[in-house]
């Protein structure tokens, strides 16, 4: 399986909590390719500095610990994001689809309005 972290799955997964049995045994199967977005980063970075959010400041080497691959933004990405459909507003998840498209990639997440794309998910 070829995995795309959402953010919250991300989060949810260093914190070691809330996630589903099935989502838990795929990101830690080795088998499996397990990417982290620029996006998500960039996300957790902005929400931390506004005070939204309270995460360590190794991020890059927890993604790293974690086994997981980094994924950039290319700029194939952001002409891609720019052109879904207007289901979802929000600039980092309409990013995370666009990759998912592009890389063909599973999201794990558990935002229900992913699935309004067809793009491919595992539920956290």
């Amino acid at each position: 399986m070829r995995l795309l972290l959402d953010t919250h799955t991300l989060l949810w997964w260093l914190a070691g909590e809330n996630l589903t049995g099935q989502a838990r045994d795929a990101i830690a199967d080795p088998a499996n390719l397990v990417m982290v977005s620029a996006a998500s980063a960039w996300e957790i970075s902005v929400k931390k500095a506004l005070g939204k959010l309270t995460v360590p400041d190794d991020l890059d080497r927890q993604v790293q610990d974690g086994g997981f691959l980094p994924l950039p933004i290319s700029i194939a990405h952001a002409v891609a994001a720019g052109r879904l459909a207007r289901h979802h507003d929000d600039p980092f998840d309409r990013m995370l689809i666009a990759q998912a498209f592009a890389e063909g990639l599973t999201i794990a997440t558990r935002d229900k309005r992913f699935g309004d794309y067809g793009v491919a998910l595992l539920p956290v």
